[in-house]
């Protein structure tokens, strides 16, 4: 940090005002509500499905938004989201509140804090995960220890320095999304190339080529069912089901039980197709042959003639289908019904059926590739707005940094 700067807590600088509550009595204000569907993960304001509450007016005066507030995050997440995210309110006009399960953040002292420093700081130490240590889980919730958080030390420039900071983060924030919504796109673009030239493939009609659906090729199998009393955290054999299909498995049967089921029940042959028939329909594996087994009408296969459709062939037909999955109460679900009714084209002849597997996977090769690429080049942006933010708020950025993070 740069000699000359000041450490404040956050509590001596701001005031914090917990979330709304409607009320019963009137009169009443039409309010829209910022809630935690409203932050992204920018740290920006989404305000395309704000919520708007008939609220108690004395209710509202005390909690209305004002132009400059910080909205922190304090309750919600998951195991997987951490809370603490901060979003700035940059909204001039209309009547807002805020949800309870957040808080607003206000600064009192904008004599010596601007607000959007401020905002970028706290947002810097959430993509850090310096805040995450500041949580409690409590039934699945997430919530801030608010005063953990209040004691955060804000390191303070001079408030032209926090301007000028504020000023270079914000221009090469601009020039670090344009790229990242060009790397995107190209994303978009290669994934869509993919599957565009995967659905032309399999609806080509003509000489030598033949159209069949899924259930006049072969019968839909799968394994007899395994209860849970049969099944142990270590073993011998794996057993995959849907949760760790395609992953590594949770779940072990006796070797003597699957020889025993593998004689005398459906079980699939070394490179029948193994499809998902629940949760994410359609995920596809190749059975190598080494012993497993699979979770019952969960993981389903065809038992297809190969003299007439290799499975090869057959496994990018899956990768193309658009799955007329059954949307149950709580999760989608592929029945055999649906999965014999689809309908592709293949080639009479298995030499070219060969050839357009081979030519798919080169093209898969190279979109795959692509794909990479573009991903690694999102996450070093993403790091790159980490650095930069992490050099702010040390005293290190200079007004060359965009021309050094060559976006």
């Amino acid at each position: 940090m740069r000699e000359g700067w000041e450490i404040k807590n956050l509590n001596d600088i701001c005031s914090f005002y917990n979330g709304l509550w409607t009320g019963k009595k009137p009169p009443f204000n039409k309010v829209g509500v910022i809630r935690n569907t409203n932050f992204t993960k920018e740290g920006k304001l989404d305000d395309r499905e704000i919520v708007y509450l008939e609220v108690e007016q004395s209710q509202f005066l005390k909690r209305q938004l004002q132009y400059g507030d910080i909205i922190l995050e304090k309750s919600g997440g998951g195991p997987k989201q951490p809370v603490g995210r901060v979003i700035l309110f940059d909204k001039k006009e209309g009547d807002y509140s805020f949800s309870n399960f957040t808080s607003v953040i206000r600064v009192h002292d904008l004599a010596n804090v601007n607000f959007e420093y401020l905002h970028r700081y706290l947002h810097h130490l959430y993509i850090s995960g310096a805040t995450e240590s500041m949580q409690s889980h409590s039934t699945g919730i997430r919530n801030l220890k608010f005063n953990e958080y209040k004691a955060i030390k804000i390191p303070l420039p001079t408030l032209p320095e926090q301007q000028r900071i504020v000023s270079i983060l914000d221009e090469a924030f601009v020039a670090i999304d344009k790229a990242k919504t060009n790397y995107e796109q190209n994303l978009k673009n290669a994934k869509e190339l993919f599957a565009s030239y995967l659905e032309e493939v399999f609806r080509k009609k003509g000489d030598g080529w033949e159209e069949a659906s899924i259930g006049e090729i072969g019968k839909v199998c799968m394994c007899k069912r395994i209860l849970k009393h049969q099944t142990t955290a270590h073993g011998e054999i794996p057993f995959y089901k849907i949760g760790t299909f395609g992953k590594e498995p949770d779940a072990f049967i006796s070797e003597s039980l699957y020889s025993n089921y593998r004689q005398k029940f459906s079980f699939p042959k070394k490179g029948d197709v193994l499809l998902s028939a629940s949760g994410t329909i359609g995920r596809r594996v190749i059975y190598d042959g080494k012993p497993a087994y699979f979770q019952d009408s969960n993981i389903v296969w065809v038992d297809n003639d190969e003299s007439i459709v290799l499975n090869s062939y057959l496994y990018h037909v899956y990768g193309s289908c658009k799955w007329n999955a059954t949307n149950g109460a709580t999760i989608a679900r592929l029945y055999n019904a649906d999965l014999r009714q689809i309908k592709f084209t293949f080639p009479q002849s298995i030499q070219e059926q060969r050839k357009i597997v081979i030519t798919i996977e080169s093209i898969l090769s190279r979109s795959e590739f692509l794909q990479s690429v573009y991903i690694k080049k999102i996450q070093d942006l993403d790091e790159l707005k980490k650095s930069l933010l992490q050099k702010a708020f040390c005293g290190e950025l200079t007004a060359n940094q965009l021309v050094e993070a060559n976006v």
